[in-house]
């Protein structure tokens, strides 16, 4: 084993294998002799405690190629297998700090969730996973603060929609040489559609049918992690993970599919939301047993008493996008005159049982004065986007205007000292003063900006529009200060007790899989001081 590294130097590691299309040497043990690797879909951890974390890993039964996920088929596979852990100070493993045995149960694809407990908080920490003669990777992944500390610092990356055809995950190899503390990926981890039938233009194809049954999202996953880079982003620090429609199917909402609320649908949201549960560094009760495996994804974390982050979901109980003819395969826009549903004020976009529990944090994070930042990480944009046609998109927070105004009321009403948005799903960038409701002056300028948001661009998923469209719409909503649809990349954020740094990284060639990366643009929210400021 390697003499001990620091912080820097781990990250610089991993972020070199990365870009050479692996992982670590040293992380492998003697797993590399072995004819096949169990652990070909990597490690990671999430939704970190001031004691704990949750690392996941799971097992794949026969051998399969990288290239071809796919082959690695789901039946069930000698009965549960029993998968030692270790979590270690080192990544040598001399100092252990808790280690156990975990069951990988073939009826969730052999995934393993330790949620670890009992640890310092505010630390780094290094685990691995062990069956038979193999050895994991080494992920590297962290406790949350002790909940009366103020953190001086805490780096963030947030990102979302990689699809795999669009460009090769080199965004990843970038986040992780950015040395974040933690990860918000918000939605669209994979895409359910078939390659296209011409690859031109195209980063890389793959041979997977549209997803119907648990086995095909399965085969989906297991291609998407069979990513390099992706898996180095994965072990490089915790993750807090949300999803949005391409999870399941595009544009669905709630019982709602292309088709209508069918038995169909129904089914195949059943396998999906399982199939995401296996994937993703969760908690056991996340899983909801009512018969449909759904998930209890809105929830909280807690970084000390600088930041609090209200998770949501906007897929599963929000009411379906106003005036959605059945049979179109995606949400249209729509004109407010033509389309009086649109208006409704009893349309949820987040389901009423959620939309109370966000209220009520809000309104709990302005009452404690406890927390500095407080931080809304849902799927989309949440500024109004009006459109020179004066139509609106049904299927973001436009489509559901009332429970927009709703929530802004709420943050208005009893405000946070601090409170930023951030979202993904639209595939651009965005930077946006968030306004009070009928707080705009006649002339058009701002007259109260109660919140910040940053929206960012996607992972690899082109954006389906032209830069000199997104001016237009700029031109015409004086509170959005940057909106760009030429880039991806990520967001990351630097917060502090004194400000917010956002910097917006982008991708040079998303086709090129050793991309450069740069800077867009970089944006400062002040203490106490709603709205960010370039610069």
């Amino acid at each position: 084993m390697p003499a001990t590294l620091d912080r820097r130097q781990w990250l610089a590691r991993a972020a070199q294998c990365a870009a050479m299309g692996s992982l670590p040497r040293w992380a492998w043990s003697n797993t590399a002799l072995l004819q096949h690797n169990p652990f070909s879909l990597g490690v990671a951890s999430g939704d970190p405690l001031s004691d704990g974390f949750v690392i996941w890993t799971r097992l794949t039964p026969v051998p399969g190629s990288a290239a071809h996920p796919a082959s690695l088929p789901d039946i069930p596979w000698m009965g549960a297998q029993t998968v030692r852990w270790e979590v270690a100070e080192d990544e040598s493993f001399r100092r252990i700090s808790a280690s156990g045995a975990a069951s990988a149960d073939p009826s969730f694809a052999h995934s393993v969730h330790v949620e670890v407990g009992g640890l310092q908080p505010g630390r780094w920490y290094f685990y691995r996973f062990m069956h038979a003669d193999a050895v994991s990777p080494i992920g590297r992944t962290r406790t949350a603060p002790a909940p009366g500390e103020m953190p001086q610092r805490l780096r963030v990356v947030y990102a979302s929609c990689q699809r795999w055809e669009h460009g090769f995950y080199c965004a990843w190899r970038h986040a992780c040489a950015d040395q974040p503390d933690l990860v918000l990926f918000l939605g669209d981890y994979i895409y359910e559609y078939a390659s296209p039938a011409h690859p031109e233009g195209l980063a890389r194809v793959h041979t997977l049918p549209l997803p119907r049954s648990l086995e095909d999202y399965r085969a989906r996953y297991a291609l998407h992690k069979s990513d390099p880079a992706l898996q180095a982003a994965h072990a490089v620090a915790p993750w807090v993970v949300t999803w949005d429609d391409h999870e399941v199917q595009n544009d669905y909402t709630g019982n709602y599919g292309r088709d209508g609320m069918t038995a169909d649908l129904l089914l195949m949201r059943t396998a999906a939301w399982q199939a995401f549960y296996e994937h993703m560094p969760l908690r056991a009760s996340s899983l909801r047993h009512d018969g449909f495996h759904s998930l209890q994804l809105f929830r909280r974390i807690q970084w000390g008493r600088l930041a609090r982050f209200h998770v949501l979901d906007a897929r599963q109980y929000r009411d379906r996008q106003a005036c959605r003819k059945p049979g179109s395969s995606s949400a249209a826009a729509v004109h407010p005159d033509k389309c009086p549903e649109l208006l409704d004020p009893a349309r949820s976009f987040l389901g009423y049982e959620q939309e109370s529990w966000l209220t009520q944090g809000i309104a709990d994070d302005a009452a404690s004065r406890a927390f500095r930042w407080s931080v809304v990480a849902q799927q989309t944009l949440f500024s109004p986007r009006h459109y020179p046609s004066g139509t609106r998109s049904t299927d973001s927070w436009d489509g559901y205007p009332a429970a927009r105004d709703r929530l802004i009321r709420a943050i208005d009403r009893t405000p946070p000292r601090n409170t930023v948005f951030l979202g993904g799903d639209i595939h651009q960038n965005y930077v946006c003063n968030i306004e009070a409701v009928n707080a705009r002056a006649v002339d058009g300028k701002s007259s109260r900006v109660i919140a910040s948001e940053f929206c960012g661009t996607s992972i690899t998923s082109r954006s389906g529009t032209t830069q000199a469209k997104v001016d237009a719409v700029r031109r015409i909503n004086p509170h959005v200060l940057l909106a760009r649809c030429e880039e991806r990349g990520y967001g990351l954020c630097d917060i502090t007790p004194q400000r917010w740094r956002a910097t917006l990284r982008a991708i040079t060639d998303p086709l090129d899989p050793q991309s450069a990366a740069y800077d867009l643009a970089g944006f400062t929210v002040e203490d106490r001081r709603a709205g960010p400021q370039p610069g």
